[in-house]
């Protein structure tokens, strides 16, 4: 079994904005404690819409299991390494409405806290600023309490909840620590259901994995574990009274198991490796093994699966050393050129075919659709870029500055541009409203073209890498590497 008493469990750093708390925005929060979603239905669907656009310009490709069906709530469960992507990738993978539990000012910070709290986001005081000095204890209490029972009876109706439950966004391969909360107001959840006669709720492990997690137009696969059941206590004035809207804490001898089943489970479907040069290694090996079976890997989850087979075989082998440092000094070649393991041919040589009609069909696609793009979508794109490269909050906050500027823009800056636009040549006609509903797919289906062009373009300076690379003393060693890590593969069966 893994022992999750050895994981880090190191306090996270604070961003500026998570130093300050709004105790008058965080106490007219909208919560419940009935079993009914606090956010707005309405308004769910249409910021629902807003990340599904957002989604296919921040992603390049998207593979999602089906989650496995279950009759009661369930309480999604993932480690956290890319901000904001992490609970929108699982949001993108099921159907059900959600609530979510977060840092507390990500609720009462501006434009965002105003969509967090209409879609019924429930805030959260972590230890790290109780620690630090933030936050009145009691006031702190008072919060979490509030929050853990909205979110328990949101569970215990069926709803489905998006936890992170390291508490932290990391960089790391390895699970960090589990913090109790979701486990508490997950066990919650399943007295309040067991009195309310309602189907018993599940903690669903989940699997987030990205080609390059802080890379724009990445590749992301989702997957799911099997879900876990949630041990329902003993006592029934424990049912009764959280039922009833009173908080009470599940004792501790049935809460640090079900973390440490839950730690178990996720740590099989994330990295798990002891660094990313490592990772990286794994997924080369799985590419050689693959092409070496005339089967190669054509896409994210069978590059993923495969470097969790090899991660399993070499635990099985013995003086493996050799294998895998030579494995890790290819990959570091090619990831220190922006490339990976697909870069490789069958026969393990660097693929050198050009592919400047890519790339000239890229840009002609780019410049078709600037003049509709650009003024509707670039201030927006450039903005989020900015903000991402000078963000205070770490790396794996890079994507998340630009998923906000795709967000907003077809909620706020798409009607507003098209609205001036329209008005500008036709005056206030009764036809404006009309006009206007026509012009956001048109800008939609422009910003998807000006897209594919963009990655087109990608493709095409990929190659040219590739052609350098091939003609180096670097990518001489690279295939020399390669061609001593063929003959080596038959240990991993």
């Amino acid at each position: 079994m893994v022992d999750s008493g050895n994981a880090p469990d190191e306090l996270p750093s604070l961003s500026s904005s998570a130093t300050r708390i709004n105790v008058r925005k965080l106490e007219s929060l909208p919560w419940d404690h009935t079993g009914k979603h606090p956010g707005n239905r309405t308004f769910w669907k249409v910021i629902r819409r807003a990340v599904d656009i957002a989604w296919s310009y921040i992603i390049r490709h998207s593979e999602m299991d089906n989650p496995p069906e279950v009759e009661g709530g369930s309480v999604y469960a993932s480690t956290h390494i890319n901000g904001l992507i992490d609970p929108l990738a699982i949001m993108q993978s099921q159907d059900r409405r959600i609530i979510a539990i977060g840092r507390h000012d990500l609720m009462t910070m501006p434009v965002i806290g105003w969509i967090t709290r209409r879609i019924g986001s429930q805030p959260v005081i972590r230890r790290a600023e109780l620690e630090r000095g933030v936050s009145d204890p009691e006031f702190a209490k008072k919060i979490n309490k509030r929050s853990m029972l909205t979110m328990a009876n949101c569970i215990a109706s069926g709803h489905a909840a998006i936890v992170m439950p390291e508490g932290k966004s990391h960089q790391d391969t390895k699970m960090h620590a589990l913090r109790t909360g979701a486990l508490r107001f997950a066990l919650s959840a399943a007295s309040i259901a067991h009195e309310r006669e309602l189907p018993q709720p599940v903690i669903q492990p989940v699997g987030l994995h990205f080609r390059c997690h802080f890379w724009f137009r990445t590749d992301v696969f989702v997957e799911f574990g099997e879900p876990i059941t949630i041990p329902l206590l003993e006592d029934p004035q424990h049912h009764s009274s959280l039922a009833g809207g009173e908080w009470l804490e599940p004792p501790a001898e049935q809460v640090i198991p079900l973390r440490d089943e839950l730690y178990e489970s996720l740590t099989h479907i994330t990295p798990n490796a002891p660094d990313w040069e490592t990772y990286r290694a794994w997924h080369l090996l799985g590419h050689l093994r693959a092409n070496s079976s005339t089967s190669p890997l054509g896409s994210l989850k069978q590059e993923v699966l495969a470097a969790r087979d090899i991660r399993e075989q070499l635990i099985l082998i013995e003086n493996n050393d050799t294998l895998v440092e030579e494995a890790k000094e290819a990959a570091d070649i090619l990831h220190s050129v922006g490339l990976d393991a697909r870069t490789l041919d069958m026969s393990g040589r660097i693929k050198s075919e050009s592919r400047l009609e890519r790339g000239v069909l890229g840009v002609l696609a780019m410049l078709l659709v600037t003049p509709i793009t650009i003024p509707t979508t670039g201030l927006q794109a450039f903005v989020g870029w900015y903000a991402g490269e000078h963000t205070d909050e770490g790396i794996d906050s890079r994507t998340t500055h630009h998923m906000i500027g795709a967000i907003f823009s077809p909620l706020f800056f798409w009607p507003l541009i098209s609205l001036a636009f329209l008005y500008s040549l036709f005056g206030a006609t009764p036809l404006l409203p009309i006009y206007l509903a026509v012009s956001l797919p048109i800008i939609h289906m422009s910003n998807l073209v000006f897209l594919w062009g963009y990655d087109m373009l990608t493709d095409f300076n990929d190659s040219r890498t590739r052609r350098r690379l091939a003609s180096s003393a670097t990518g001489s060693r690279l295939e020399e590497l390669v061609g001593q890590l063929i003959p080596q593969l038959g240990v991993l069966k």
